[in-house]
């Protein structure tokens, strides 16, 4: 049964891959993929690649911390438009502290929002399950009329069923994103991040 179990998971995180827009990292399109989100997105090109250097610091610098170390894969970290979202579920509130304190150090880092909990690491069900709510939420989006609205303009992160919205929008493209992600099933709770234009 519990071979089962890893089964039905991985073929829940391989869906949640191909809906959430990660296959083409998977497959080999990485740069197509990536070429068609950047198409779309408000943030220029200095800081779309500011924001990808900043996630890749900012994970370096939470392995290299040795107080930090142990639990730095339980720490999910999101970069945009110099933002940086922490998310995730860790043992204590010092490795939080300790985090936060590493990043907001780093450059080109406007500011830092910590959505991390304390508590066991989120076990694998639950982070597919996160990642199926990502696919729907994603999908939800697609069906938002608004005139020059799209939907890859909306970075959706997810954890334990909370989901974390970001971009550059407009404030009737943002509440009708809102108001779309509150009724994907599994949501718990939606947290607005976005900053308007």
């Amino acid at each position: 049964m519990p071979s089962l179990l890893k089964v039905n998971v991985c073929i829940i995180l391989m869906l949640a891959l191909l809906l959430t827009g990660c296959a083409p990292v998977i497959f080999g399109g990485a740069v197509a993929g990536a070429g068609v989100a950047a198409l779309y997105d408000r943030r220029d090109a200095q800081t779309l690649f500011d924001d990808q250097q900043i996630q890749f610091a900012a994970a370096a610098a939470l392995k290299q911390d040795p107080r930090i170390k142990s639990q730095a894969d339980a720490i999910s970290v999101t970069s945009y438009h110099r933002t940086v979202l922490l998310t995730g579920q860790i043992e204590a509130e010092a490795v939080a502290n300790r985090a936060v304190k590493r990043i907001t150090h780093l450059a080109k880092v406007k500011r830092v929002i910590n959505q991390l909990t304390f508590g066991a690491p989120l076990d694998l069900t639950r982070q597919a399950e996160d990642l199926y709510i990502i696919s729907r939420a994603k999908f939800a989006l697609t069906q938002i009329g608004l005139p020059d609205f799209n939907a890859t303009r909306v970075k959706i992160v997810a954890s334990d069923g909370v989901v974390y919205l970001l971009g550059l929008v407009r404030q009737k493209e943002g509440d009708a994103a809102i108001e779309k992600v509150r009724y994907v099933p599994g949501v718990r709770r939606v947290v607005n991040l976005f900053e308007y234009q």
